[in-house]
């Protein structure tokens, strides 16, 4: 038996989330659009990352990010979600290059009378982008660590190769959580629950089986009988482990469906087709499955507000098509309706333990089964703790 040493402020206190939000998330690359969505010149995507307003735009065939914050008054350049519209502020009609410059300012002479050097200043302000096959991250850092220090070679490869099967026509939807961003990756590392809370829904389809990682277990040992975290180059090997991906769970029955045919399936890394359930497990907060053996996809991207609210932006697609097809956008508004089941079961049981957690609760106590949430758990915290940096 494990206790975490993760005290309930870690889920309820916003000094804590502001902490937590300077020393884990603006270091690392952040998820933020899929690629396909953003194919068409002047194509855009806007996210909030932890309160950070980020604009992703296609320039002239190539993506940039900003911040979504025009420099004259600080209106956002784009308004929408995402859509296909030029770099331009509707305020007072300023528009930008792919740099973030000021390519034009109305009446500049007339009305406001910048020399040289301020219209230099007058740009917006650039992050670092980096596609990994169809999934766009951004990195909020003014120095950003290189993406391979955080997920790994061999883990990007297997996401580039899983996120290029996506089909372009995307449907997407957000659910409100009110839970803490952490309670959503315990639950996914946890093959426990899915027997009782997906009893009537994905239990049927996918017997998932938890299993006990001897080797896991041992590491775990280690850790703790080490003083955790080490130094940056130990905290960096750890956190690329954190990051994983493949087949799970062999399908009961595998579906088949008169779409199937005009999409091309997903094949795994050796090529073949699987009858299995896949997880792609992304730490921080991104989870990509394909509940149906590589027919179609869901991706989850656990956006964190606050200590106790997380946006949940799905996305769902299929695999290729092979040919359009009258009754695609139905097929993914059906995946839409059977996912939305299995994911309401899963927020129901994440904000039940969200409304129990108070200041002087108790730590949870874990089997061994969980080790990997227990090693990302001391992980963090030694994060938390200033014992190392990203």
């Amino acid at each position: 038996m494990t206790s975490s040493r993760i005290p309930p402020q870690a889920y309820i206190d916003q000094a804590w989330f502001e902490r937590e939000r300077e020393l884990l998330f603006k270091p690392l690359w952040q998820f933020a659009a899929l690629k396909t969505m953003l194919a068409q010149p002047n194509a855009f995507v806007t996210r909030d990352l932890l309160g950070v307003p980020v604009l992703i735009q296609n320039i002239k065939g190539e993506l940039r990010a900003f911040e979504n914050v025009c420099p004259h008054r600080q209106n956002p350049v784009q308004t929408a979600p995402h859509g296909v519209r030029p770099l331009f502020c509707g305020y007072h009609g300023w528009s930008f290059d792919q740099d973030g410059a000021t390519a034009g300012i109305p009446h500049d002479d007339a009305l406001y009378r910048f020399t040289p050097q301020q219209r230099d200043c007058l740009r917006l302000r650039r992050f670092a982008l980096a596609c990994v096959g169809n999934l766009v991250f951004v990195n909020l850092s003014g120095q950003p660590m290189p993406i391979e220090e955080q997920f790994g070679a061999g883990m990007l490869a297997y996401l580039a190769q899983a996120s290029d099967a996506f089909d372009g026509e995307v449907i997407l939807t957000t659910y409100e959580g009110r839970f803490n961003w952490k309670l959503a990756y315990e639950n996914l590392r946890d093959a426990n629950h899915p027997r009782y809370v997906h009893s009537r829904t994905l239990f049927q389809e996918t017997r998932f089986q938890a299993q006990i990682d001897e080797a896991g277990v041992a590491a775990l040992r280690r850790l703790e009988a080490g003083g955790g975290v080490r130094d940056r180059a130990d905290a960096l090997a750890m956190l690329r482990a954190f990051s994983r991906g493949g087949r799970d769970a062999p399908l009961e029955d595998a579906p088949r469906h008169p779409w199937h045919p005009l999409i091309e399936r997903y094949r795994d890394r050796d090529g073949a087709c699987h009858d299995e359930y896949y997880n792609w497990l992304v730490f921080p907060n991104i989870h990509i499955a394909s509940a149906n053996g590589g027919y179609s996809f869901t991706l989850e991207h656990h956006v964190p507000v606050g200590p106790g609210r997380t946006d949940m932006i799905v996305y769902y697609m299929t695999a290729k098509k092979t040919r359009p097809y009258a009754a695609s956008a139905a097929v993914l508004h059906s995946t839409m309706l059977g996912a939305d089941k299995v994911l309401r079961e899963d927020v129901d049981i994440m904000e039940n333990i969200q409304r129990t957690l108070h200041p002087d609760a108790r730590s949870p106590f874990m089997g061994d089964y969980e080790a990997e949430n227990a090693i990302i758990h001391r992980w963090y915290l030694d994060l938390m703790e200033a014992k190392f940096v990203l």
